[in-house]
């Protein structure tokens, strides 16, 4: 295509992304899926969860799974400092009971738009079968991880009736 006949890029083609940081990577999700950001506390431990759901997080009067996407993948789990926060993710499957789950965040998320000159797939990791990634993408000088949120709120829901 040739620059003449290129359309414009246009508003719609933009995304506003929230860029959230885990142990060694970043997750960059949509806006619209993230409720609300806030201090970490610790989560009530619900006894023989595996050791990715971290408990059960007190959000306005509601108990939501708390998950550590770190140790979803398989990775160790993160120690949460004084700046780990916690992000309300709004369920996108209706698997999760109440329809909304939270994720631990080692670090303050950051408000990005994003459109398709600036983020690009990159293929140079492969990631197993059932780790809640979609892929990689390549943003400017960072490689972003899309987490499969589909696939983190199906573990969650596994859990939640198996305990």
């Amino acid at each position: 295509m040739s620059l003449a006949t290129q359309r414009p890029l246009e508003a719609a083609d933009e995304v506003y992304c929230v860029l959230v940081p885990v142990a060694e990577e970043r997750l960059l999700l949509p806006r619209s899926c993230v409720l609300e950001v806030v201090n970490y506390r610790p989560p009530e431990r619900i006894e023989s969860a595996p050791p990715w759901l971290l408990g059960l997080f007190d959000w306005n009067g509601r108990r939501l799974p708390l998950v550590s996407f770190e140790a979803a993948c398989g990775r160790a789990l993160p120690e949460a400092s004084g700046r780990a926060r916690v992000v309300i993710l709004q369920g996108v499957s209706g698997l999760v009971p109440g329809g909304h789950f939270a994720l631990l965040a080692l670090g303050f998320p950051q408000h990005v738009r994003v459109n398709p000159e600036v983020v690009k797939p990159d293929p140079s990791r492969a990631f197993g079968e059932r780790a809640p990634v979609l892929c990689q993408v390549r943003m400017i000088n960072e490689y972003p991880l899309i987490p499969d949120l589909e696939r983190l709120e199906q573990m969650v829901s596994e859990e939640s009736r198996a305990g």
